[in-house]
């Protein structure tokens, strides 16, 4: 699914951890568990993403995308996508 917005609040961010890109450059990505009054998904952070949250923050995320990954439901941001903290 593509083009996704939704305000949400983050419940929970899993530890940081690196991984190697295709490029061969490595990036620091977390998991988090954000909710909104429809539901919870995991979403996906990168890099500077990363220090702009916390666990309770309430953000809006627009023009995201969802995959499934190992059977399970992804929201990721992407590079058109936009993240914004509403409340830190």
């Amino acid at each position: 699914m593509s083009n996704v917005s939704v305000d949400a609040q983050i419940l929970s961010i899993s530890e940081v951890r690196e991984v190697k890109l295709r490029d061969g450059t490595t990036a620091r990505v977390v998991d988090c568990v954000i909710a909104d009054s429809s539901g919870k998904i995991k979403l996906t952070l990168w890099n500077e993403q990363i220090n702009m949250v916390r666990e309770g923050s309430k953000i809006s995320i627009t023009n995201g995308y969802t995959r499934e990954f190992k059977g399970e439901s992804i929201l990721n941001i992407g590079k058109y996508g936009k993240l914004t903290v509403l409340e830190y």
